[in-house]
């Protein structure tokens, strides 16, 4: 019974909310790929094309027939969601050593919730950073002298309006998004087209919320975490040297998402998740496990346009 009554898992209420607030500004997989919840764990959801960013004459007169849509054929996307768990030991002697400053409990939370949030911005860069991702248009591979580390000859600020015209002529709107890798931001910081664009104002440093008034994208993001396996070695840029515009539909919280709404992308996220529980071990070791179910999609792939290879 002992035995028994030692590997009871108990969801933590107050650690399940901690660890479904939790926010790291390093991470961008929220801003390009934003969660929706779904009730099951799998299920066909709509591709969008045009017709979902299309706007429609509405306009009825007196006696008039209504405006019909003429529907396009569209496709739907096979939403499998993945299990994701973490879980982190505390010993009871290291709980007797703690002080209150620092709850070991919320410690742990923070760890396990940090690494499935990595595991889910991997995920997330590797889809939109993938060539294949994106129609034929919607991506160029800026090779020589088009490169934005040959200041002399290469166009960023032209290259980026071009991105912005591709995602305008396929869905009729301007992409309101955009994810830059560190890599590439430290290129445009120094290249010669920006410098010149911000020479006179106050700073004459290119920060984000100017390069927003120069591109005209209003939600601009820098992907600058890292990762390192569980192998040990050096820290990878998880978002390279490249830049991803995209529109986004942009709402005050996740719970006024839908995943009927036209979006580049979403991280579908199975309701009531994440999860935190706690067990105990041998009467000595607390476990605080986390778990979620989610996995993300570009189910707009001309809603997003990718430039590859800026350095």
């Amino acid at each position: 019974m002992a035995g028994r009554t030692s590997e009871l898992r108990i969801v933590d209420p107050i650690l399940t909310t901690f660890a479904r607030g939790y926010k790291n500004a390093a991470l961008v997989c929220d801003t390009l790929f934003p969660w929706v919840g779904v009730d099951k764990e799998a299920g066909k959801l709509p591709q969008f094309g045009k017709e979902a960013f299309r706007i429609y004459q509405t306009l009825r007169a007196l006696r008039a027939k209504s405006n019909r849509i003429n529907p396009e054929s569209y496709g739907h996307i096979d939403v499998i969601l993945e299990e994701h768990d973490l879980e982190y030991p505390i010993d009871y002697r290291e709980r007797q050593e703690a002080s209150q400053v620092l709850p070991l409990e919320r410690w742990a939370t923070n760890v396990v919730t940090q690494g499935i949030r990595l595991r889910c911005e991997k995920q997330c860069a590797d889809l939109a950073q993938d060539v294949n991702s994106y129609p034929t248009g919607n991506k160029i591979v800026l090779a020589g002298g088009d490169k934005f580390s040959a200041p002399t000859t290469s166009n960023p600020i032209g290259v980026i309006e071009d991105g912005k015209d591709a995602v305008r002529q396929r869905i009729g709107t301007n992409p309101n998004t955009g994810v830059i890798g560190y890599e590439a931001w430290k290129k445009m910081k120094q290249h010669p087209q920006f410098i010149d664009r911000i020479k006179y104002s106050m700073k004459g440093v290119l920060t984000v919320d100017l390069l927003k008034e120069i591109i005209e994208v209003d939600n601009i993001i820098i992907g600058a975490a890292v990762f390192d396996n569980e192998a040990g070695g050096a820290f990878t840029d998880l978002w390279a040297d490249n830049i991803i515009l995209a529109y986004v539909p942009q709402k005050a919280n996740d719970a006024e998402r839908s995943e009927y709404e036209p979006s580049f992308g979403y991280t579908f996220r199975k309701k009531d998740h994440p999860l935190v529980d706690t067990r105990v071990e041998d009467g000595k070791v607390q476990i605080i496990r986390n778990t979620d179910i989610f996995k993300p999609y570009i189910v707009g792939g001309e809603a997003g346009y990718l430039i590859k290879g800026t350095n």
